[in-house]
């Protein structure tokens, strides 16, 4: 059925977490303070390196779950899925971030911007649009968020006018075209809005699901090898100016990307469902907060404890750590404050609809009212708009 639940992809989603995860804490050589990330030796931190490419699984995840969540749903409710969804675990996770900062003194930040936190980055990292003010992120995983909030208000676009199959094609050809058109153009606003670097991610998953829902065809697929081609250019040539990074090679990032596609093709075409085990549910639940503060739990362990501890020893505590947090922000925060603001938002928007006027309420106007001629008894002599007249 087209509705049944995936287990496979809560894997997948999981999986793509710890990708991000090795990472930062083993990958990335530069950004935890003046001595870099704990060196583990060997082929481990070669490997590791492409874990940011899991950040690449999840956009194309993205597009696949949520028009899969989306189909037949009112634009309001969908804003309620996507409120109560992503809100809670990243609120305290914003919060956890500052207070760990503000007491051990160990902040992440980009050149240029300013180590002194404040509310004043606080407050606007809180709302999730802090990019679009040019407030710092809190924690550097915060970036994709923003890329994500793209694409969900380009979907509730979508679900406003309403999901068909034909207007999910249309929409995706014209935002994977439009995308790129954009960048030679002068347009900002459009250039920011329909994130042409990531658009190919999010359209190819949308045509994944169309594949698992309707079956496989050439559109379908053109569509999904068009955002693939894009994809691998995009992520093959963006180099990040602001992280000293290891050496990368071009061939490794386009066979990750590449993967990540492949991939979803397998659960696309219900090639994975040997995959499918619902004791996967719980492991993907934790993916949320585990990408969340992952970063910002080890940036701090490593620095409290690089003297005390070996590099294996750091390594392990701050995934258990990071997984043990992750676990109570599920239980303790995530599931409770969804079951609290999930109805009071539909009570919201149920207020906001009663207050709509009725749709086939009399449209107002200024004009007098003039009443309908009277239809003469049958019999009688025919004007023009009378019998025999469709007008």
């Amino acid at each position: 059925m087209p509705d049944e639940r995936l287990y496979e992809i809560d894997l997948l989603r999981f999986v793509a977490a710890v990708l991000v995860l090795l990472h930062h804490f083993v990958g990335r050589i530069a950004g935890w303070g003046p001595e870099g990330y704990p060196d583990l030796g060997g082929v481990l931190p070669h490997v590791t390196q492409y874990g940011f490419l899991g950040v690449d699984l999840f956009f194309v995840i993205s597009g696949f779950v949520i028009l899969m969540s989306s189909w037949g749903r009112p634009v309001g409710d969908y804003a309620v899925s996507r409120v109560v969804r992503i809100l809670p675990a990243y609120w305290f996770a914003v919060t956890l971030a500052l207070g760990l900062y503000m007491t051990t003194g160990h902040v992440w930040i980009r050149p240029g911007d300013d180590p002194d936190l404040s509310l004043l980055v606080y407050l606007p990292n809180m709302t999730m649009l802090q990019e679009g003010v040019g407030v710092q992120d809190l924690d550097p995983v915060y970036w994709t968020l923003w890329v994500e909030l793209h694409f969900y208000a380009l979907i509730a676009l979508l679900v406003w006018r309403g999901v068909t199959y034909a207007r999910c094609v249309a929409f995706m050809v014209a935002w994977l075209i439009g995308g790129q058109f954009v960048q030679e153009t002068e347009f900002t606003f459009l250039k920011v809005l329909l994130i042409p670097e990531w658009a190919p991610y999010f359209i190819a998953g949308m045509a994944f699901y169309l594949m698992y829902r309707f079956g496989p065809n050439l559109v379908l697929t053109l569509i999904a090898l068009a955002g693939w081609a894009l994809a691998v250019y995009h992520r093959s040539t963006t180099v990040n100016p602001d992280l000293k990074l290891p050496p990368y090679h071009q061939a490794v990032i386009a066979a990750g990307v590449t993967l990540a596609f492949l991939v979803m093709w397998l659960v696309a075409t219900r090639r994975l469902r040997w995959l499918a085990w619902r004791h996967w549910v719980p492991v993907g639940a934790l993916t949320y907060p585990v990408y969340l503060v992952h970063d910002t739990i080890g940036r701090v362990l490593w620095e409290e404890y690089r003297d005390d501890l070996g590099h294996w020893q750091q390594l392990g505590v701050s995934v258990a750590v990071t997984l043990t947090v992750s676990i109570l922000i599920y239980r303790l925060v995530e599931k409770p404050v969804q079951r609290l603001l999930r109805p009071r938002l539909k009570a919201a928007l149920e207020q906001i609809r009663r207050a709509e006027p009725a749709a086939d309420a009399a449209p107002p106007t200024l004009l007098p009212h003039v009443p309908a001629p009277r239809r003469p008894a049958p019999g009688g002599p025919a004007g023009p708009l009378m019998a025999g007249s469709d007008r």
